[in-house]
């Protein structure tokens, strides 16, 4: 669905909505600290803004912003987990906005950290913004997963395939799919006023992705660290505009 000038500045709200909400956890984040007490900053910046959680409550997931530590892909539930220096956290937050979502990820780093976690953390970034770089006008859509598979593979890594990107509006999760791979066929082309919310998932070893018995805690397979970043991206008659950046 291709969204209006009105409706994409109602996702501009919700989207500086998201990036207070990275801010703010970024800044809280750091050894001894629990993923619970993150997601009460969360929640304060969310009241604080008087807007919603798109998370909390959907399909039953019992918090307002997912955290992912270290071999943890996404969907991970806040709780008593401390926070260790070397760890890296993956932080997903959604907020609602006069009834618009804005959806995107981060990964950090939480003291020093391994050389090669700081390296899949620094390609993860750099495939989400190879994605971006492909939302043009006319272009296919799985041009996007082409170009975030093609950084990640260069680099050794992998991209996981069970979760991919979505298009966005009044609901989180809208058609199209937007793989993070080149999936054997272009897709549709893009037209300005397609928003989407593109978001690699990348594992230091191979893709595969087991979810824990919470029903929703997803990690890698093999047990290497996994990294994610997202923003929601809008394309405008200008070129690809994000909407969750701050400022």
């Amino acid at each position: 669905m291709r969204r209006s000038p009105e409706e994409i500045a109602k996702m501009r709200r919700a989207g500086r909505v998201v990036a207070e909400m990275h801010e703010r956890i970024r800044a809280a984040a750091r050894p001894g600290v629990t993923t619970a007490e993150l997601d009460g900053v969360a929640r304060r910046v969310l009241a604080e803004r008087q807007a919603r959680s798109s998370f909390l409550g959907y399909r039953g997931f019992p918090a307002a912003i997912c955290t992912s530590p270290n071999d943890m892909v996404v969907h991970g539930i806040p709780g008593d987990y401390r926070l260790e220096e070397g760890d890296i956290l993956s932080v997903d937050c959604g907020a609602i906005v006069a009834g618009y979502h804005g959806d995107a990820a981060f990964t950090m780093a939480i003291g020093a950290v391994a050389p090669q976690a700081r390296r899949l953390m620094e390609v993860t970034e750099a495939a989400l913004w190879a994605g971006i770089g492909q939302m043009e006008d006319g272009n296919r859509l799985n041009e996007i997963g082409r170009a975030v598979e093609e950084v990640v593979e260069k680099a050794g890594m992998s991209v996981v395939r069970e979760y991919v990107g979505h298009g966005i509006g009044t609901a989180m999760h809208e058609d199209p799919q937007v793989p993070n791979y080149w999936p054997g066929r272009p897709g549709p082309r893009l037209k300005v006023g397609h928003v989407l919310a593109i978001e690699p998932m990348v594992n230091l070893g191979q893709a595969p992705t087991v979810t824990l018995a919470d029903g929703w805690s997803v990690v890698t397979a093999d047990g290497s660290l996994s990294a994610h970043f997202e923003h929601t991206v809008a394309l405008t008659p200008a070129g690809p505009e994000v909407l969750t950046l701050a400022g």
